[in-house]
């Protein structure tokens, strides 16, 4: 029987398990049964001889009385050297036999029983350390490269569990010089070569993949930087190459998805990498399948919307809107829109995404060609009823059609802003109706906000409590949350369509804020507030031009 038969017998790797998933007396049956399962293979006469050989010395009974060992440190040292044992071994007999298998496959049986059995270091992340001090975590990344997969797949599901989120925290210490070894090493870069050759349609190797995807998110997780590293190694180039195979959606895609979507969170480095290796096409192609069909399950609904987020990071680059409004994402876009599937709430935030600030004035131009205010409108004067089954409120669904709607605003010259200021005089002006309706309906649920926080912060200053700056944050924070972003926008939608030079919206304007009891210097207030906190993030260039523009509709509103 071929090595890699007799190897394939491993832990089911489909999901990404807990320690308490799989308790120590678990893995022991596991580990137990594979060494009968490889005891009764039939050896031939050569390889029984080959036995003596290997076992001589090989410190095969120190091992087994390993296993009822306390775990101490000392029991880890011994089970670290018998690892570099083995591994030495099996690496020497494959170099003296390379075309003779049976000659080294004893030594590969028993390298890959020690594997299993280094996972009981897994409960014990104090002692993490030694696996770095012994130099066991470069021999492990080295056998990554072993010419049986099934070694590499061995070390894959020990490397998943060593750096499992939850043990990690456990020992802040052992977890910082096990990452460091790990990353010094090129894990990333290791881990992705070894997924080149690993081939999905086995079962073991598929499992192998989710694992090494596993690991991958451990690292990020725990820490963060890692990820710009993790893309430049080649990780990036493989999740696109992955995303875009021809084969049914499994678990992996889902994985590949969601490891993608971290990599791109605030990392401007990995967005332009993904650019030029078109990444955007990549993503509007695998999204384009949702355009008239809502995903099948859960799982599928989970991808398209990681595919979504991976795409609107990717759009906080300029460089990249290019490359969206090149690709007809803003065709495609649109046409989610008007088919009013699931994917209908996500197209909204990518082209909310698409035309934010300067950068976006070619996506808005063009979206007027592409005949989008037809689409956008009816979307802005009644929010859809279905969206709470994706779990989309009504308030995100009116905040990405206003912020298109101010963008548009903003960015739109010539012949597009005189189509789009028209849509305003429209039926008797309805949509400066909606604008005022829905300006009134977040002003009122900004004042409860506001009311509240004033009797809190007047409850602390009478406690003798110190308003700080983390508060006034924390405050600000949650009239946001009430909706001050949406009034700001409204009130910004409601300054540019008075001053269009339309009579017939200003006078309009006025008369619902009369009929209301309401006043223009409300607003006026609201835009001034806005224009001191706009462009937080931004150059100082984009702050004072926008400043200065609202400060222009301030003065003629």
């Amino acid at each position: 029987m071929d090595v890699g038969e007799l190897l394939r017998y491993q832990p089911d790797r489909g999901t990404k398990r807990t320690r308490e998933d799989e308790p120590n007396q678990v893995k022991s049956q596991k580990k137990e049964r594979m060494r009968n399962w490889n005891r009764e293979e039939e050896r031939s006469a050569a390889a029984e001889e080959e036995k003596h050989v290997i076992e001589a010395g090989d410190g095969r009974d120190d091992a087994d009385e390993e296993e009822v060992e306390p775990l101490d440190e000392g029991a880890v040292k011994r089970m670290i050297l018998a690892f570099e044992k083995r591994s030495y071994k099996n690496q020497e007999l494959r170099i003296k036999f390379p075309d003779n298998p049976e000659k080294f496959m004893e030594s590969e049986l028993d390298l890959n029983d020690i594997i299993q059995e280094m996972h009981v270091i897994a409960t014990i992340p104090d002692l993490y350390h030694l696996l770095v001090e012994l130099n066991a975590v470069q021999s492990l990344l080295g056998l990554l490269g072993h010419e049986n997969t099934d070694v590499c797949i061995a070390v894959v599901d020990l490397l998943q569990e060593l750096t499992d989120i939850d043990t990690l925290h456990e020992s802040e210490e052992g977890a910082q010089v096990l990452i460091d070894a790990l990353v010094e090493g090129q894990v990333v870069a290791l881990l992705v070569q070894n997924l080149e050759r690993l081939d999905e349609s086995v079962k073991e190797e598929s499992d192998g993949v989710h694992n090494t995807l596993a690991i991958i998110e451990n690292l990020t997780e725990f820490r963060p930087e890692i990820c710009s590293d993790a893309a430049q190694q080649g990780l990036l180039q493989w999740l696109l190459k992955r995303l875009k195979a021809k084969v049914p959606f499994d678990a992996n895609k889902l994985y590949c998805s969601e490891i993608l979507a971290i990599l791109l969170q605030n990392n401007d480095e990995t967005r332009e990498l993904l650019g030029e290796l078109d990444g955007i096409d990549v993503l509007l192609q695998q999204l384009s399948v949702f355009k008239r069909h809502d995903p099948g399950t859960a799982e599928e609904q989970e991808m398209m919307e990681n595919l979504f987020d991976s795409l609107c990071s990717c759009l906080m680059l300029s460089s990249n809107r290019e490359r969206f409004l090149k690709g007809e994402g803003l065709q495609l876009m649109n046409l989610m829109l008007r088919e009013k599937k699931m994917s209908r709430n996500s197209a909204l935030r990518v082209l909310d995404h698409a035309m934010i600030g300067p950068e976006g004035t070619d996506n808005c131009h063009k979206f007027v060609d592409i005949l989008g205010l037809r689409t956008i409108f009816p979307l802005f004067m009644k929010s859809p009823k279905k969206m709470k089954k994706s779990g989309v409120s009504e308030k995100e669904h009116e905040e990405h059609v206003c912020s298109i709607l101010a963008s548009l605003l903003r960015n739109l010259k010539g012949q597009q802003r005189t189509r789009l200021l028209s849509k305003f005089t429209e039926n008797d002006c309805e949509k400066v109706d909606r604008v005022l309706e829905l300006y009134f309906k977040y002003l009122d649920a900004v004042r409860l906000a506001d009311k509240k926080i004033e009797g809190e912060k007047h409850d602390m200053v009478r406690r003798g409590e110190i308003l700080d700056d983390d508060l006034e944050e924390e405050f600000y924070l949650r009239r946001l949350d009430a909706g001050l972003f949406l009034l700001q926008l409204l009130c910004y939608i409601t300054a540019e369509i008075c001053n269009a030079g339309m009579p017939q919206i200003r006078q309009r304007v006025l008369q619902i804020l009369n009929m209301r009891g309401s006043s223009i210097k409300i607003m006026r207030h609201i835009l001034k507030e806005y224009s001191e906190s706009i462009g937080d993030g931004k150059t100082p260039e984009f702050r004072e031009s926008e400043q200065k523009r609202i400060q222009e509709l301030l003065e003629t509103l």
